[in-house]
């Protein structure tokens, strides 16, 4: 299931990425770009649809919000049941995370000898409104886990 018609906070958003992907696609010079945008997108919580927004009983959940007709990027939201949560794992491309309801939890690791990974600096604590990034270039091995063992917590992810 995929929006038919773009809420108009998300489509704001949407068209303010393929704007800034249109004029430089500099990772470097965009991601900060993108990063104001999906603040934007997540100070208001108040145009995500409920089935957008419904958690697994058993796993975090993804839906697809819209996917760019050229493959640039795709626009999900993350929907984290009490305690749920993720693998370590890394990213291949760059990525906009914005907290839109709950919290999470991001802790870093960085990879030491014989790919053991290994705690990296302290646990990052997202809460409605903020925003993080993502990308092979900056780092990104983590885990993610709901910040809630009693609610749930959603996150709209840009890739």
């Amino acid at each position: 299931m995929i929006y038919t018609e773009l809420p108009a906070s998300l489509k704001q958003f949407v068209d303010s990425v393929t704007e800034r992907l249109e004029r430089d696609a500099d990772e470097s010079r965009f991601l900060p770009r993108v990063g104001e945008s999906m603040r934007e997108l997540v100070s208001r919580d108040n145009w995500l649809d409920p089935a957008y927004a419904k958690p697994h009983p058993e796993y975090y959940q993804q839906y697809l919000l819209y996917a760019d007709p050229a493959g640039r990027f795709s626009v999900v939201s993350f929907v984290w049941g009490p305690g749920q949560h993720t693998p370590i794992h890394d990213h291949t491309v760059w990525g906009v995370i914005g907290m839109l309801r709950g919290a999470e939890i991001a802790q870093g690791y960085e990879i030491a000898d014989g790919g053991v990974p290994r705690p990296s600096g302290g646990a990052l604590r997202l809460s409605p409104g903020a925003v993080e990034y993502v990308s092979p270039r900056i780092g990104d091995v983590h885990d993610v886990r709901n910040a809630f063992d009693d609610r749930v917590s959603v996150s709209i992810h840009a890739y």
